[in-house]
């Protein structure tokens, strides 16, 4: 009878990557939305490494994932474990495995606490084990520490001119990606928004190819803290924008995005591509902006000093001081949002997410994205910054099932708040689409009335607005800056847009 070999854990310790080595190595990343990996490539080659792009996740890696890792893992698991094993099996074809663990090491952020995300790492080595390249190696990134020192061996270094490149970059593609959110429904010309996005990708990648470098340390921290030369870069691509012309007199409904930090991120079929999806459908999305989950960090970090109040003498002075770069942070995303005409929102204040949820969800349950779900859909309810919101959690992913649970305690206090919570298992496209359907239709159905009420109120009839755009072409470019005022839509703000400027009389 044969019996199970055992053997004991041991904890993933991949061989050095050396500074010898850069010259050779190509670090491998990926996971998030494409303008912010593109730049993130850039950033790397500004300090001298070799970098690329991992393809963007399908479903073929989703089926590699289950079955070369555990097949009980999340969908992000399995999409992200899959994509990594198929893009060094193919290279292991053309070069062979000795040269693919030779050139290439796989970089990504760690993490701990109640989600899967703390043992990615893992389910890749897992992986690698099963697919016969166990001596490829990999290397994680703390999400809560700016000078991390060298990792491995000396080739990898995440220090201040690292990670500071790497937080402009988010900041910088989340307002350019929340910009072309607002844009792209509404244009005129079918196309014509996605080619500027992309030149201005391209731009921001020489950008950041050739930022300064000015020490590893404090010397960074102030150039990047103090420079014009990120937003220069935006105002420049706000010129770009300026080349398309928008109808946005077409009602749409606004649709919040949230949900588990990869698939409210990524674009493609980990998500069923839900953002071109939703837009297909004839909605405008409000995306999620990474730039809001760095701040949750932070406000994660404040909230465990806060426990020590009393205990440590040192820490309302710590307190402070994480406030105060809290503020700096906000204060940075905002310089750079205006850069691009104030078009994109300002992040929704982590403090008021908290009070918020706090009667349905508590703010020290971490896992995932915590309380911010709830708060989020609250906020975006309260503040008239979206007409539903769409929640996407990875099957059997535990923080996202707490949120949904206690959504419905939302939902029974704010009946007329539209919710749209979907399940991504990865390969059950057709249901979660027709779910988000039912919902949306009662979106446009609230966006139409909305913009039809807006009309009854001022005077105004639809004939006459497009008159008077017609007559003041500057507001039919994607750069004029339409003022939210007590309504969702798009379309009903700019009728009031006209409305206040005389287009009535």
């Amino acid at each position: 009878m044969a019996t199970a070999t055992l053997q004991p854990y041991r904890a993933y310790s991949p061989k050095p990557f050396t500074k010898d080595e850069r010259g050779q190595v190509t670090i491998l990343f990926g996971g998030l939305h494409w303008r912010a990996e593109r730049v993130l490539q850039a950033v790397l080659e500004n300090l001298g490494y070799r970098a690329q792009v991992l393809p963007v996740a399908t479903k073929e890696d989703l089926l590699r994932g289950r079955e070369v890792a555990d097949i009980g893992q999340c969908c992000p698991t399995s999409f992200t474990t899959g994509n990594l094993v198929n893009f060094l099996r193919s290279e292991a074809e053309r070069i062979g495995k000795e040269e693919v663990v030779r050139k290439y090491v796989y970089f990504t952020a760690g993490s701990c606490g109640a989600c899967r995300f703390g043992q990615y790492h893992q389910s890749y080595e897992l992986a690698l084990r099963n697919t016969g390249m166990e001596a490829f190696r990999m290397f994680l990134m703390a999400q809560n520490q700016l000078d991390q020192g060298a990792a491995i061996g000396d080739g990898l270094e995440i220090n201040l001119p690292f990670t500071l490149g790497a937080a402009w970059a988010v900041l910088c593609t989340d307002v350019l990606q929340n910009l072309e959110y607002q844009v792209r429904p509404y244009e005129v010309i079918p196309g014509q928004t996605d080619q500027v996005v992309k030149e201005s990708v391209e731009y921001l990648c020489e950008v950041f190819r050739n930022r300064p470098l000015r020490g590893k340390k404090w010397g960074s921290l102030l150039w990047h803290l103090t420079t014009g030369y990120f937003t220069k870069a935006l105002r420049e691509v706000h010129r770009k924008f300026a080349a398309v012309e928008v109808d946005r007199l077409r009602a749409k409904p606004i649709v919040k995005i949230t949900g588990e930090f990869y698939l409210q991120t990524v674009e493609g079929d980990p998500n069923h591509n839900i953002h071109r999806w939703l837009e297909s459908e004839g909605a405008e999305i409000y995306p999620a902006a990474i730039a809001v989950w760095l701040d949750y960090l932070m406000r994660l970090a404040i909230q465990d000093i806060e426990e020590y109040v009393g205990i440590d003498r040192r820490a309302r002075l710590k307190v402070a001081a994480l406030k105060t770069l809290q503020r700096v942070y906000r204060w940075q995303y905002d310089r750079l949002r205006h850069a691009l005409g104030g078009q994109p929102p300002a992040l929704p204040d982590q403090y008021e997410l908290r009070r918020l949820a706090a009667p349905y969800f508590h703010h020290r349950l971490s896992g995932g994205e915590g309380d911010m779900l709830v708060g989020k859909a609250l906020w975006a309810y309260h503040h008239k910054k979206a007409h539903m919101t769409c929640e996407l959690s990875p099957y059997s992913c535990m923080p996202n099932t707490m949120s949904i649970g206690a959504m419905a305690g939302v939902v029974g206090k704010y009946p007329d708040l539209l919710y749209a919570p979907l399940e991504i298992k990865g390969d059950a496209e057709v249901h979660a689409l027709s779910r988000c359907q039912m919902i949306l239709t009662e979106a446009k159905k609230r966006a139409q009335k909305e913009y039809e009420e807006v009309l009854e109120r001022t005077g105004l009839t639809a004939e006459r607005v497009r008159g008077y755009l017609d007559a003041h072409p500057e507001m039919k470019k994607a750069t004029y800056r339409v003022r939210r005022d007590g309504v969702v839509g798009t379309a009903a703000n700019l009728v009031l847009d006209v409305a206040r400027r005389g287009g009535g009389r």
